[in-house]
C-alpha cells in the first residue's frame, strides 16, 4: 500500500527522472555496511533451494535484475541485498554515446508498462571493465554489449569484438544485445549471416559465457535458425526476449503518440513465455534458456521456469512492484519448489513441458 502512494507521487515526476532519483539513493543505501546488511536482512533470499548452478556460474536465486536499469555497473553493490540474484548490467556500447533526445521514457499505467526509446545511452565498455574489475557484488553480474549507433552495419562484428575485449574477462557472462529496437538497424543484425559473424567475433574474444538476447517480433522460423545457429556455435543459452514494437491490445490511451519505441512488462507477457516454449523444445536440453519480459509475480516466475526457463529476469516488473520486488517472487519460487516436491529449482525447470 505505501508503496503504491509512492508510485502515485512518482508518476507526477518523468520517469527518467524518477529513475536517476531512485537509482541514486539505492546506491546511497548500499554504499554504507550498516545500512546495505539491513537491507539484504530485509530482500536477500535465504531459502537454498533458490541456488542453481548453470553455465560454470553459481546463482544464489534465479530472478535477475534485466539489462537497461544500471546501464554503467554504477550500482553493482545494490542488487545482491536488493534481493536480486543476479544483475545483467549495460546495454554498453564501444563507443560511448548519448542515447536519443528526451524524452525518450515513458510509462503506459494502464498496461503496467514502460515504453522507451532510451538508444543504448552509456559510457562505454571501456568505463564499464574497470567497475566489473574491482566489485566487490555478492551475485553474479553479466554484461549486456550493443552496437555503437555511429557504426555501419558492415562494420558490427568489430564493434562487438570491442566491446568483448574489454568487458568480458571482467564479466560473469555475457549477452549479445542485437534486438533493441531502438538503434537504427539493429534488428537486422538477427538475419543469420550477420548474427554469425557478431556472435563468432565476441566467442574469439572471451572465455566467458555468451548468450545472444532476441526480440519477441521475430517469426518462428527465425527464432528456430538462431537457436540453432546458438547451438552450433557453442553459446551459453539466449534470452528471450527484449521489449516489443507492437502495439496490439494496448490499453493506455495516446500511445501512438508517444513515438516509436520498444514495449516492456505485460504486454510482452503472452509472446515471451510463446518463445521460450519453442526454444525450450527445441534446444532445451543444450542451452541455458533466460526468460524475461512481463514477470510481475510469483505466479508469472513459476510458469516460466516449469516452461523451460533456468534463470528469469525483471525490470519494468520491479519498477511497478517496488523494492520487495525480487523478494516476493523468490519466496513464491521457494514455496512452489517445496509444495511440488521438487529437490532443486533445476528439477523444476522445463516440469511443465
Amino acid at each position: 500500500m505505501l508503496y503504491q502512494i509512492l508510485l502515485r507521487l512518482f508518476f507526477l515526476v518523468p520517469p527518467e527522472r524518477v529513475h536517476t532519483l531512485v537509482f541514486a539513493a539505492l546506491r546511497a543505501i548500499a554504499a554504507f555496511t550498516p545500512t546495505r546488511w539491513l537491507l539484504h536482512r530485509l530482500c536477500a533470499p535465504t531459502d537454498p533451494i533458490l541456488g542453481t548452478e548453470v553455465f560454470g556460474v553459481r546463482f544464489p536465486a534465479p530472478l535477475g535484475l534485466a539489462a537497461g536499469f544500471d546501464k554503467d555497473g554504477e550500482g553493482l553493490k545494490v542488487w545482491g541485498p536488493l534481493g536480486f540474484g543476479y544483475a545483467e548490467v549495460g546495454t554498453v556500447t564501444a563507443i560511448a554515446q548519448p542515447g536519443n533526445p528526451k524524452p525518450r521514457l515513458f510509462r503506459l499505467p494502464a498496461d503496467r508498462g514502460l515504453l522507451n526509446r532510451m538508444g543504448f545511452n552509456n559510457h562505454g565498455a571501456a568505463a564499464l571493465a574497470p567497475r566489473l574489475a574491482t566489485r566487490t557484488s555478492t551475485v553474479p553480474i553479466g554484461a549486456n554489449i550493443g552496437k555503437s549507433k555511429i557504426v555501419e552495419p558492415a562494420f558490427a562484428s568489430s564493434d562487438y569484438r570491442v566491446s568483448a575485449r574489454q568487458v568480458g574477462p571482467a564479466a560473469d557472462f555475457l549477452v549479445v544485445n542485437v534486438s533493441s529496437p531502438n538503434t537504427p538497424g539493429l534488428r537486422d543484425l538477427q538475419a543469420i549471416g550477420e548474427l554469425r559473424k557478431i556472435l563468432s567475433a565476441v566467442l574469439e574474444e572471451t572465455t566467458a559465457p555468451v548468450l545472444v538476447k532476441i526480440a519477441p517480433d521475430l517469426s518462428d522460423a527465425d527464432i528456430d535458425e538462431i537457436a540453432d545457429l546458438a547451438v552450433e556455435l557453442g553459446l551459453a543459452g539466449i534470452v528471450a526476449t527484449n521489449t516489443t514494437i507492437s502495439r496490439a491490445a494496448l490499453k493506455t490511451t495516446g500511445v501512438e503518440d508517444l513515438g516509436a519505441g520498444g514495449v516492456s512488462g505485460p504486454p510482452v507477457a503472452a509472446r515471451s513465455l510463446e518463445v521460450l516454449r519453442r526454444l525450450y523444445r527445441r534446444v532445451g536440453d543444450r542451452l541455458v534458456l533466460i526468460s524475461v519480459g512481463g514477470i510481475e509475480d510469483a505466479d508469472d516466475a513459476w510458469a516460466r521456469i516449469t516452461a523451460g526457463a533456468s534463470l528469469l529476469q525483471g525490470y519494468t516488473g520491479f519498477i511497478y512492484r517496488g523494492g520487495f520486488y525480487a523478494k516476493r517472487i523468490h519466496d513464491g519460487i521457494a514455496q512452489r519448489l517445496r509444495a511440488g516436491g521438487f529437490a532443486s529449482l533445476q528439477d523444476a525447470v522445463g516440469s511443465a513441458t
